[in-house]
């Protein structure tokens, strides 16, 4: 009976161990429990709605008292579809003193750098030359999106940052639906929301 070789029996083993994701890709981290809420109904609610639909002048207090909250927040409107329930707005700022120490682009790291060279033909010639300190461009940012769907009688917040280096690319991306981002919102526009029949 022929051997078979040590390696082809290591690459057998191996591939009996892949396996296949058990779910689809997932924002991490989660969405905090505070970035989903009631919103208050109005007093007498329509009987004659669909089921899972909420009224049109419902959806669209809820949309107006959430862009209030976000624009004295220093929000910028982007789009908003009243049919849909949407509203996403942004903000950005710059990021003083922002950088990513392992990319050599931005001179940090070594803090200096040095290039030269050194060469012989029919004459000698030395050339050395240096530089310090950051890449010239745009001031690095951090740009703030919130997404917001009020649906069924409820808020749902969706919000990510992204942080842009002097280049304009892309560095850092991340889900940020936490609950002191969400609890702060909630807050804010329960204090907004003006009682039904209130003048």
């Amino acid at each position: 009976m022929k051997a078979i070789p040590l390696s082809i029996t290591c690459l057998l083993a191996l591939a009996g161990c892949q396996t296949v994701p058990d779910r689809l890709p997932q924002a991490e981290p989660a969405p905090a429990v505070a970035c989903y809420f009631p919103t208050d109904p109005p007093t007498d609610p329509p009987t004659d709605l669909p089921t899972g639909q909420s009224a049109p002048d419902e959806t669209l207090s809820v949309l107006t008292d959430s862009i209030d909250v976000l624009e004295a927040w220093g929000f910028s409107l982007e789009t908003t579809d009243t049919e849909l329930g949407l509203v996403s707005a942004s903000r950005e700022r710059e990021l003083i003193g922002y950088y990513d120490r392992y990319d050599y682009d931005y001179g940090y790291g070594s803090g200096f750098r040095l290039f030269g060279g050194f060469g012989i033909g029919r004459g000698v010639g030395i050339g050395v030359g240096g530089s310090f300190g950051p890449g010239f461009g745009q001031q690095p940012v951090e740009v703030e999106r919130v997404s917001l769907l009020a649906r069924d009688g409820h808020l749902r917040i969706s919000r990510d940052i992204r942080r842009f280096d002097h280049l304009g690319d892309l560095r850092e991306s991340y889900s940020a639906s936490n609950d002191d981002f969400c609890g702060r919102f909630q807050d804010a526009f329960s204090s907004s929301v003006t009682p039904q029949g209130a003048s």
